[in-house]
């Protein structure tokens, strides 16, 4: 069984296809600068629609994490068991991916990761994070 393979809407279209180019983005208000992820219309700070679209530098800290033991579908039984973290990336905004790589059982809230691409489908990525070399 496949993992599942995002479906882009109006709102999310561009993200994604950045995502199949290995490059991850983000939004800014044009108006009052807030910076937001996941892609929306508008502004969630100041309702604006002035909202650009930025390259991340792909770079950030985990904020929390679990440990999946028993996956939800047959789809991530080879995976298991995976880490599934809240990452919060360099430019201010805040993403929750799977942390990939051998050495994920390592880990821990603090710990730098870089964002890297799975690709599900062909042509099709998803961002992931990879835990940077410890100091």
């Amino acid at each position: 069984m496949s993992k599942p393979v995002p479906v882009p809407t109006t709102d999310t279209a561009h993200y994604w296809q950045a995502c199949d180019g290995e490059e991850l983005l983000y939004q800014r208000c044009g108006d009052c600068g807030h910076v937001q992820f996941y892609p929306r219309r508008s502004c969630v700070s100041c309702h604006g629609a002035n909202m650009t679209w930025l390259p991340s530098a792909r770079r950030g800290v985990i904020h929390s994490f679990t440990i999946v033991h028993r996956p939800p579908t047959p789809s991530f039984d080879d995976d298991a068991p995976y880490v599934v973290a809240l990452i919060d990336l360099d430019e201010g905004y805040r993403m929750m991916m799977n942390v990939v790589g051998d050495d994920r059982a390592s880990s821990a809230i603090g710990r730098r990761v870089r964002v890297v691409f799975e690709e599900r489908a062909p042509g099709r990525k998803v961002p992931q994070a990879m835990l940077e070399a410890a100091p």
